[in-house]
């Protein structure tokens, strides 16, 4: 992944993938945040945002949530609104979870096909890649969003792949990179 640091407000995170081929489980991934307070960075998250759910202040909403993979471009995506985000609150840390759908072992991004990120602001590009690097990860973080001092938000787009399942993702998934 490339990307860059400069202040931010409002952040759209876009995932895609193809299909799982005929007949078989459909590939289901996940995008997910974790939003940690100043007095514990990298512990237990204030809040996660992931389907079915919005942070409680409404600044990081899931706008597309897709089981299959199916569609045009960008299958899901979450809109982070990270100029609105409550003083106390320094540090968003975005992953992918890779969801068991029935395949009897867990899937990784090796068993995915046509994965693709892109991290943007507005119509610029932030960070773009795929899930090469981790292809034997069952869940990833993709960018982590922290704000310093002044209050200015800054992206870090480093990929980190995760051997776990969902609910052991979430509660790891902040820790120190």
């Amino acid at each position: 992944m490339t990307g860059v640091r400069k202040g931010l407000a409002k952040v759209e995170v876009g995932l895609r993938w193809d299909p799982s081929p005929a007949g078989t489980p459909a590939h289901d991934l996940d995008l997910v945040a974790a939003v940690y307070g100043a007095a514990d960075l990298h512990g237990v998250p204030v809040h996660l945002v992931h389907f079915g759910s919005r942070s409680p202040d409404g600044t990081i909403t899931l706008n597309r949530d897709s089981h299959t993979g199916q569609g045009f471009g960008f299958d899901e995506v979450m809109t982070l609104e990270l100029d609105r985000m409550a003083p106390d609150l320094h540090r968003v840390v975005v992953g992918v979870i890779i969801q068991d759908t029935g395949a009897g072992r867990p899937i990784t991004f090796a068993d995915v096909a046509g994965t693709g990120l892109r991290i943007r602001e507005g119509y610029t590009d932030l960070a773009q890649g795929d899930f090469a690097s981790v292809a034997s990860a069952t869940a990833a973080t993709v960018a982590e969003f922290t704000r310093d001092a002044s209050g200015a938000w800054a992206l870090d787009a480093r990929l980190q792949g995760f051997d776990a399942d969902p609910e052991e993702f979430t509660r790891t998934m902040g820790g120190v990179r």
